[in-house]
């Protein structure tokens, strides 16, 4: 898999996207390729504040329930609200349609402590 270059990635596995002071957050590839089957996703609503590291969320396959994690602090604008209806799509999808949440960045300077995606395929490679 490759993973796109215009995302940051954490060692838990979620991506970011930034476009000013909006990011865009979801899980990689490698996360729902380790949970299996996603069947069911518990996002945050719009106004929740999330601070860097916090949990977001989780998503559960018939594997397992995960946490997610805030890879940046800053408000919910917009959850994807898709997933509801259609959890498979993170299996599908997870760089792109299978977004997760959108932020307005409190601290846009989080995302340069977060890895590129070639660290973050040498990170997953030696998992």
């Amino acid at each position: 898999m490759t993973y796109p270059a215009n995302l940051k990635y954490t060692k838990e596995h979620e991506w970011v996207s930034a476009d000013g002071d909006q990011g865009t957050i979801g899980i990689t590839y490698h996360a729902q390729s380790e949970l299996g089957d996603i069947v069911f996703v518990d996002l945050p609503k719009a106004g929740v504040t999330l601070t860097k590291g916090q949990t977001l969320g989780s998503v559960e396959s018939v594997k397992a329930v995960s946490d997610i994690y805030a890879p940046v602090s800053g408000e919910v604008i917009e959850s994807n609200t898709l997933l509801a209806t259609s959890p498979e799509k993170l299996n599908e999808d997870p760089h792109g349609d299978a977004w997760l949440v959108k932020l307005k960045l409190s601290v846009p300077a989080e995302i340069n402590d977060l890895m590129t995606a070639a660290d973050y395929q040498t990170y997953v490679g030696s998992e």
